[in-house]
């Protein structure tokens, strides 16, 4: 009997972010994820493994090939992100590239789910749940980190000079979330 695909249902309905606008507050589409735990001194000395950068700085993201990411979370926790067509893909390029070294790879593409916020206002709108200094010299592009978002956890990344956000949290948070970011938005909207 041949094996079926898991299908990935939104549980926000996707869209894109507007960084022109004042602020956009926008649910992403689904995306393949993973997190590797691995040891530092290996990732150090492989560098980067199927196209994502490992060998970064504590809280620091590297964009890869083909719209995909990778964000450095703890001494040996990393977050790989692309597209979601791409799970298997990634999966076997990773284990590939990694093969005779201790690491733990876990897809998480099912758990999480990504809202971008974006514009002039993003830092504010988030600040309206989050304690981190989001300002340039605290929090600079390729910067990544856990936090929370009111009562959430959060993954918060800045993946570029843009005035984009992108917030990671579990599917059962989601709704929560983006709530707690539309409703501080509204201050915002009109400016």
């Amino acid at each position: 009997m041949a094996e079926q695909a898991a299908r990935r249902t939104p549980i926000l309905a996707p869209s894109a972010a507007r960084p022109e606008a004042a602020i956009s507050i926008a649910p992403m589409v689904p995306a393949a994820r993973f997190a590797l735990r691995l040891p530092e001194a290996a990732a150090k000395a492989i560098g980067s493994a199927a196209g994502f950068r490992l060998d970064m700085a504590i809280n620091r993201s590297a964009a890869a090939r083909d719209g995909r990411l990778a964000a450095r979370l703890g001494p040996d926790e990393w977050l790989l992100h692309g597209p979601e067509t791409a799970s298997e893909a990634i999966a076997r390029d990773v284990e590939a590239a990694l093969a005779g070294r201790h690491f733990a790879l876990v897809d998480i593409g099912h758990r999480n789910v990504a809202i971008a916020v974006a514009g002039a206002h993003a830092r504010a709108v988030i600040n309206g749940g989050c304690p981190l200094d989001l300002d340039d010299d605290a929090f600079p592009p390729g910067s990544a980190t856990r936090t929370l978002l009111g009562k959430a956890e959060i993954v918060l990344l800045r993946p570029d000079e843009a005035p984009v956000f992108r917030i990671e949290c579990w599917r059962s948070f989601a709704p929560y979330v983006l709530g707690l970011l539309e409703e501080v938005g509204r201050e915002f909207a009109g400016a």
